[in-house]
């Protein structure tokens, strides 16, 4: 199963990474959105994967080797937390820049940089 999360991961990866360098403002919130979820596949794979366990260790065991790491999970709760506030924050920026700007092509958004020659 680790070796189907690692080619997931990679696809993800390569797939967001593409998009991002697409040069588009939409498709980069995309890639944005693929690069989270493959960072969050990375944390959950690291974390040991156990199959219908929850992480609790029942009443009068000392032993923790049967139940799931709670951390990994408590680490991709948060960080989907982070990706969303993440998302809409770029998206609300990429909405207000095709407001001023009327293009989505970030080639063409250089209202935001000195002209050449200082004038």
């Amino acid at each position: 199963m680790e070796i189907l999360l690692a080619l997931l991961i990679g696809i993800l990866t390569a797939a967001g990474a593409y998009l991002i360098m697409s040069g588009r403002t939409l498709p980069y919130l995309f890639g944005l959105i693929m690069i989270s979820n493959a960072a969050n596949l990375v944390i959950f794979t690291a974390g040991r994967l156990t199959f219908g366990r929850p992480p609790l260790v029942p009443p009068g065991e000392d032993s923790v080797s049967g139940v799931a790491n709670a951390l990994p999970q408590a680490l991709i709760l948060t960080a989907i937390v982070i990706g969303f506030g993440l998302l809409v924050f770029a998206l609300a920026l990429a909405f207000r820049s095709y407001y001023v700007l009327r293009t989505i092509e970030m080639d063409d958004m250089r209202a935001a940089e000195p002209v050449e020659g200082g004038k």
